[in-house]
């Protein structure tokens, strides 16, 4: 509600001069009211100053916490994001853009992606070394499918979703452009960092960590998820240390009993919940 100065509250007669008939008054200085008011200078909020590096303020810049120079990488992402991970404070992809060179971290914002409006993704999406994270049935563990490989004969690109799960789900769903490269998943048993937002399972990682340890397995070098995981982890011990709380994942309060929000009618949803606490395979979709 708009807590200004309200021109429609009741006035008595004799305020507003109807006892005597005349309801000039009233209109004039409802004129000279609004008049005033066009006339005030329009504030702009200044927003603080941000660092073009690390695209946080300048108050709680990471990049002491991001490499010197960015990592040499042969493998090419593409961040595919949700719209509404634009507006997040806490987002991570612009950490892990700031950690790599220019054009290795391709970030496109949008819902539906087709060839005619997207040809460059297409492109992409059409080329045998492409690979997207998604992890489901048809999804090979990344881990094997280059194990055999030696280190820069294949150069691949990845497609990584950005969104909450639910998002990430639905964008895969319906863009069939997705279902074109090869599907693989982690199977590595890490546990997420990004303990400032709610995951679903414990095994459930961030864009961040995905993007990571993805680099990680195809580039053969441990080191890379290190790198990539310090200014995150740095992210979150800054929050906590300044009021934010530990999320646990929903698999985390399902287990310990933990669990405050009314439980779902809806059977799916049940079911869902339940796969929560029973697979430790993949993250539930």
């Amino acid at each position: 509600m708009d807590n200004g100065p309200s021109f429609c509250s009741p006035v008595s007669s004799e305020e507003n001069g109807a006892e005597n008939g005349d309801s000039s008054s009233n209109e004039d200085g409802l004129n000279d009211a609004f008049g005033d008011l066009a006339a005030l200078p329009v504030e702009v909020g200044e927003r603080r100053p941000t660092c073009l590096r690390c695209r946080r303020p300048q108050k709680v810049c990471l990049c002491p916490f991001l490499p010197t120079q960015p990592l040499e990488v042969s493998t090419c992402l593409y961040i595919v994001q949700h719209p509404a991970e634009e507006s997040r404070v806490l987002r991570t992809v612009p950490l892990l853009a700031a950690c790599l060179p220019q054009g290795k971290c391709n970030v496109i914002v949008g819902r539906r992606f087709n060839e005619e409006k997207h040809p460059e993704l297409a492109a992409v999406c059409r080329d045998s070394r492409t690979l997207i994270l998604y992890p489901g049935p048809k999804s090979q563990n990344l881990d094997e499918l280059v194990q055999h490989q030696e280190v820069g004969t294949v150069t691949h690109n990845v497609i990584i979703i950005d969104g909450t799960w639910s998002q990430a789900k639905n964008m895969f769903l319906k863009n069939n452009l997705f279902h074109l490269p090869k599907q693989v998943q982690l199977n590595r048993t890490l546990s997420s960092q990004y303990v400032i937002r709610t995951q679903p399972s414990n095994i459930c990682l961030s864009t961040l960590e995905c993007a990571a340890v993805s680099l990680s397995i195809l580039e053969q070098n441990d080191d890379i998820q290190e790198v990539l995981l310090r200014p995150l982890k740095a992210l979150c011990s800054f929050q906590l240390q300044h009021g934010a709380q530990v999320h646990h994942s929903k698999e985390h309060l399902l287990k310990n009993g933990m669990y405050d929000k009314p439980m779902p009618k809806n059977k799916r949803k049940i079911k869902r919940m339940e796969k929560l606490v029973t697979d430790h395979n993949v993250c539930p979709r």
